[in-house]
């Protein structure tokens, strides 16, 4: 295990953490053999993040503990896979070699655990400032981190070493109050990273080498508690998670423009499942797959979260 430390500016935010793992799941698959379209997560489990695949296997982080929980998509069944430190998980994204790259909200960490054992293969300090390091996204050489406290993103290389970079945001950046950058994706051309602001509800292109961010033109759509997001080719799902809404962008190949094309909300769902904000999205298949992370709900031990499956909308 390796720790590298990253000086950041300050700013305040925590989350209350329940302590104790969450027990394994016995899920049911559909009657009909199609993929269950409501996954039960652990009760207390508290979800935010979700990373699929290849194959029908999810992950999901809990912000209670930091546990990490797999899960079958074909039969809702599943089980922790890794023990968290006691502080939260937040984003997460897969590779392919097996590793999930796991933001650490309140605790300015990023760790990587290796799905297939639930080895923390690296367990890294991006910044000793107050944070809330939220959503990652993977490039060829890095994994990229948010942070919705501090006007900065992080790199962590993904090679020997976990060496941490901070990269300051710059340009046309708005920090404003509130929330600050969430959700992280990459452009289709993969040369530039995607970045939104919670409270301005504003899409930024964001140059990796420099920081320099440019807002992109959306037509005068907002994006007002945009959360995760999931680019598909050209098509970007934003979440909004407390509006319980996942705004359909299609973008330009440069990432400069987009206009909203479809909004999908409960009504698109099947009648035996539901949101209850939802927070971020992953895909497989036909399908995406949204963890509720209910926060409006008062978490105990015995509340219950689930994942909602629902159909993606056919390119137009």
């Amino acid at each position: 295990m390796r720790r590298v430390h990253v000086t950041a500016a300050a700013a305040v935010l925590g989350l209350a953490l329940l302590a104790g793992p969450p027990p394994a799941v016995a899920g049911v698959a559909a009657p009909d053999g199609t993929f269950p379209s409501r996954i039960a997560l652990p009760d207390g489990f508290q979800p935010e993040g979700i990373a699929i695949g290849p194959g029908p296997t999810a992950w999901f982080g809990s912000r209670a503990d930091g546990d990490i929980y797999e899960v079958s998509l074909r039969t809702g069944r599943g089980r922790v896979i890794s023990q968290g430190p006691g502080t939260p998980s937040v984003g997460l994204k897969s590779d392919r070699r097996g590793l999930l790259y796991i933001a650490g909200g309140s605790s300015g960490t990023a760790r990587v655990v290796d799905a297939d054992t639930g080895e923390v293969r690296a367990d890294v300090a991006l910044t000793t400032a107050t944070s809330f390091v939220n959503d990652v996204v993977l490039t060829r050489g890095a994994a990229w981190f948010t942070d919705s406290a501090q006007p900065q993103l992080y790199r962590l290389d993904r090679g020997p070493g976990a060496t941490a970079t901070t990269v300051p945001l710059t340009g046309e950046w708005v920090q404003g109050t509130g929330f600050g950058a969430n959700g992280t994706s990459t452009t289709p051309t993969g040369r530039h990273l995607l970045v939104v602001n919670s409270t301005t509800g504003l899409l930024y292109r964001v140059d990796p080498a420099t920081g320099a961010a440019t807002e992109v033109d959306l037509g005068g759509a907002s994006l007002t508690m945009g959360d995760g997001m999931l680019r598909h080719g050209r098509t970007l799902y934003v979440v909004r998670n407390r509006l319980e809404k996942i705004a359909v962008l299609r973008l330009s190949r440069s990432g400069l423009t987009g206009r909203l094309v479809r909004t999908i909300t409960e009504a698109d769902l099947d009648d035996s499942t539901s949101f209850d904000v939802p927070t971020t999205v992953a895909r497989f298949g036909a399908h995406l797959y949204l963890p509720n992370a209910r926060f409006e709900t008062t978490p105990t031990p015995t509340t219950e979260y689930w994942v909602t499956q629902v159909r993606a909308p056919r390119r137009r």
